[in-house]
């Protein structure tokens, strides 16, 4: 701020001078001024550690989002899926049963931390012993002159504790921020061995799918969330994955009452889609995710 002031009056002191100069020196031709116009300012970059209102935490309910980690910081979060679905019986049993929570659950629990300045990898593990490993590469942010956000991921899931079925999966994370107000996102990824069957008894035995999703701010630290999984192409022998929450924020913890029609917490499990019900429809269950950022 203080060397910018000092520029402006160094400037000005010169400006001041020639005309001075222009009004008592006699007229004669001048010579072409060979000074070049400054330089623009560059674009600030954005500090990772500050909060961003418009996407303020690592994923959606279940996908990635675009949000940077602070390089050496770290966030931790939960998962919950009641395994009871809310369309289950009378509304009366539904609430004897405090709407699912009398029920057991899936749960996950999620350790990422950032590695190098826009990199971060993240370990996840849920109680039917998946493993998930990860990895986030911010490549460009959203900017004045570019109007989106590209981050490339990778992962790959395996099953009993990371010993059987490895399920490796690629692919982008799009954000589009609109001011303070919220986000959305497009998420193109291929998943391999998304058909827990063994490979020999199957024709599709990969997933390509686009994850759809957006969180609205609604209130100074109150959002609603949404995402839509639909497969494109390969193994698809289930509903479309499909979860909507309520989310609020509180310092460095975010709480999201989940209502979602599947338990895919993983990105192979994502991609084989939501639970149906018996009449051909799905079923929906209720759940949480709390996240904490150590920064």
């Amino acid at each position: 701020m203080t060397r910018h002031f000092s520029t402006a009056l160094v400037l000005a002191a010169f400006a001041w001078g020639a005309v001075a100069n222009a009004q008592t020196a006699p007229a004669s031709p001048s010579p072409q001024s060979t000074a070049t116009p400054p330089a623009a300012p560059a674009e600030e970059e954005r500090d990772d550690a500050v909060l961003n209102r418009s996407q303020p935490d690592f994923t959606l309910i279940n996908l990635p989002t675009g949000l940077r980690m602070p390089q050496w910081k770290s966030a931790f979060r939960i998962t919950h899926r009641f395994t009871r679905p809310l369309g289950d019986g009378s509304f009366g049993n539904l609430a004897a049963d405090a709407f699912g929570l009398d029920s057991g659950a899936v749960i996950g629990m999620e350790f990422r931390m950032g590695i190098v300045p826009g990199g971060q990898v993240v370990f996840y593990r849920t109680n039917d012993r998946t493993i998930q490993f990860s990895g986030q590469y911010d490549v460009k942010q959203q900017s004045e002159s570019f109007p989106l956000g590209i981050a490339a991921y990778v992962s790959v899931d395996g099953t009993n504790n990371f010993r059987d079925s490895y399920s490796p999966a690629v692919g982008a994370v799009l954000t589009r921020e609109f001011a303070d107000h919220g986000a959305v996102y497009l998420e193109p990824i291929f998943v391999n061995n998304s058909n827990p069957e063994p490979k020999e008894l199957v024709d599709d035995n990969d997933t390509f799918l686009l994850g759809i999703g957006g969180r609205i701010r609604v209130r100074p630290t109150v959002y609603l969330v949404g995402e839509l999984v639909p497969r494109l192409s390969g193994y698809d022998p289930k509903k479309t994955a499909a979860s909507f929450a309520i989310e609020k924020r509180a310092g460095g913890h975010a709480f999201q009452l989940v209502f979602s029609n599947t338990f895919g917490l993983t990105m192979a499990q994502i991609a084989r889609g939501g639970e149906p019900n018996s009449s051909g429809g799905n079923n929906w269950y209720m759940g949480f995710n709390i996240s904490r950022k150590f920064f």
